[in-house]
């Protein structure tokens, strides 16, 4: 039978798992925030040690948690859709209006787009795979979209008849071709289009 002490003695030799776990999701967070911003300055074939140094890690350690440089790009993919769906609600809190609360959606729904460039070229030899990502942003991305537009219709600051997989795929296409020209802004023509969606 057990006594009082050596309960306690188990629950001391438990306890340090908990802040093990709560490290390595933050090393690991870290080390995605660091791709992501490799992947918008220099694209998603960037060397490995410049997200290394960025990071503040090694190399080897990258190759711990990734591999691959396919690993590496879909899970700064996974994580940058999960940022971006769980944005939505928080800023339809915080703002001081929808349409506001859309518009700085769409500021992150544009990151993440930039972030996505090259993606396709990384998993090319996996294209189930692409397909799998492919379906999960639409998934996790689609219904965010629908929040915000359904609250600024309601509102009355946006017109009533824009779908949401529409606005994205337009916000996408406006996105193409970003890094061939520097005179092209796509954010300056993505504000042109969301000004064209306010209610009269």
């Amino acid at each position: 039978m057990p006594t009082a002490d050596d309960g306690r003695s188990g629950e001391t030799s438990a306890a340090p798992a908990r802040p093990r776990r709560a490290d390595a999701r933050r090393n690991q967070e870290t080390l995605l925030a660091a791709a992501a911003a490799v992947f918008v300055t220099s694209g998603v074939d960037a060397p490995i040690r410049e997200i290394a140094a960025r990071a503040g890690v090694g190399m080897g350690t990258i190759y711990r948690h990734f591999p691959t440089r396919a690993d590496l790009v879909v899970a700064v993919y996974r994580h940058q859709v999960e940022a971006c769906a769980e944005a939505g609600p928080v800023l339809l809190a915080e703002a001081d209006s929808p349409f506001e609360a859309l518009g700085s959606w769409v500021d992150r729904f544009v990151d993440f787009l930039v972030t996505k460039h090259g993606l396709a070229g990384a998993m090319q030899s996996d294209s189930s795979g692409f397909e799998a990502l492919h379906g999960y942003f639409l998934d996790r991305l689609v219904p965010v979209c629908a929040q915000l537009l359904d609250a600024a219709v309601e509102a009355g600051e946006v017109v009533p008849d824009v779908r949401p997989l529409e606005l994205m795929w337009g916000i996408g296409n406006l996105c193409v071709g970003s890094d061939d020209d520097p005179r092209y802004s796509p954010r300056r023509m993505v504000g042109f289009l969301l000004r064209g969606l306010r209610r009269r």
